[in-house]
């Protein structure tokens, strides 16, 4: 993309900002009171251990969203020992598990969570007590892969330039994120989440931890609290998207990260660009154009709902494993692993091999 064109895209955007109210899973923009509750089991093994081995898993702790309840993480870690670490501020919860040379590595976790479908109703006037204040400094802040001056804070700045409220600037910055960016197949695993390197390369393709990172990005460099929420999907959906579920039990490979932004009169607010996205290149018979109407309903409803087929494991940036020999991660999404060899490939669930399965045990 020319800068040219890049710069004039982001002014469209901002000029033709309309807020109306999106077609919400629930009509009066509450949670719904119907929680499903469902079994996560991960099950780790590292085949070719080489000295003392480290296992490291993403558990899901967060019990006080609107959305979520996290009702027990039970592990096991036979022949070593394990624990859980806990980061309060980015709900991360860590178990941690360390085997010794010679030993067979194998962990095990098994989470119960219950879930809601959540709805924010925006054209509400709003009315939600306001968020610690050192709780939105903390999702201001950048990070190491989500810089907040620059070129981000440029860009954002163009965007947002029109927008009078923290809706607006809000909404502009998901529209320029549908519009401007497109989710690219080729992308391991759901992307790196560079988003400085993708705005100066005008590369702005990849997947869910990509663009909707930008997201995050962009909207702290605008002044609006937001956070990336990295999880996985667990069920099939019931909203007729089959891009936006699971198709088996096996969902090894269904991590998805969304994302959420703090309105001062509504709270955190639920959105997902990258899934707006996904249904325009792989929702059935795929690439389908923005104008289509399935693609219009998808877009008008990531902007304020979230269909919970799906379970946050955290909102962590810049991850240190404990007791790791290696770098900080830039999301923990994914099981990770670490011998006297060094670290593992986490995208690699047949070789590292390691399975998560989701069952629903209530309907």
């Amino acid at each position: 993309m020319k800068r040219r064109d890049f710069l004039r895209s982001v002014g469209a955007v901002s000029a033709s900002l309309a807020l109306s109210k999106p077609d919400h899973l629930l009509a009066d923009g509450t949670p719904s009171d119907n929680w499903r509750t469902f079994e996560v089991k991960t099950r780790v093994e590292v085949l070719n251990a080489a000295g003392a081995t480290r296992v490291w898993l993403p558990a899901g702790v967060l019990s006080e969203t609107a959305f979520q309840k996290t009702l027990s993480n039970d592990f096991s870690a036979e022949g070593g020992k394990a624990q859980i670490v806990r980061n309060r501020a980015d709900g991360l919860g860590i178990v941690s598990a360390e085997f010794p040379t010679g030993a067979k590595p194998v962990l095990t976790l098994t989470t119960r969570v219950a879930t809601r479908d959540y709805a924010v109703d925006l054209t509400s006037s709003g009315t939600v007590p306001k968020a610690d204040r050192a709780e939105l400094a903390h999702y201001l802040r950048p990070t190491k892969l989500l810089p907040t001056s620059g070129i981000v804070k440029d860009t954002a700045t163009e965007i947002t330039r029109t927008a009078k409220t923290d809706i607006e600037k809000a909404r502009a910055i998901y529209e320029w994120i549908v519009d401007n960016t497109f989710r690219d197949p080729k992308t391991r695993g759901c992307g790196v989440g560079d988003i400085r390197f993708m705005l100066e390369s005008r590369d702005l393709g990849g997947k869910c931890a990509d663009l909707n990172a930008l997201y995050v990005g962009l909207a702290r460099a605008a002044g609006l609290p937001a956070r990336d929420a990295y999880g996985v999907r667990i069920a099939s959906s019931k909203l007729g998207y089959k891009s936006l579920g699971t198709s088996s039990e096996n969902i090894s490979k269904a991590q998805h990260c969304r994302a959420e932004v703090y309105i001062g009169t509504h709270g955190w607010v639920p959105v997902d660009p990258a899934d707006v996205r996904k249904v325009v290149l792989e929702e059935p018979p795929g690439n389908r154009p923005l104008g289509d109407d399935m693609v219009k309903r998808a877009r008008a409803r990531l902007f304020g709902s979230w269909e919970m087929n799906w379970m946050a494991y955290n909102f962590a940036h810049d991850v240190e494993l404990p007791g790791s020999a290696g770098a900080p991660i830039g999301f923990f999404m994914y099981p990770q692993a670490e011998t006297a060899d060094g670290r593992l490939d986490s995208l690699d669930p047949d070789n590292f091999r390691y399975e998560i399965t989701s069952r629903e045990t209530t309907a």
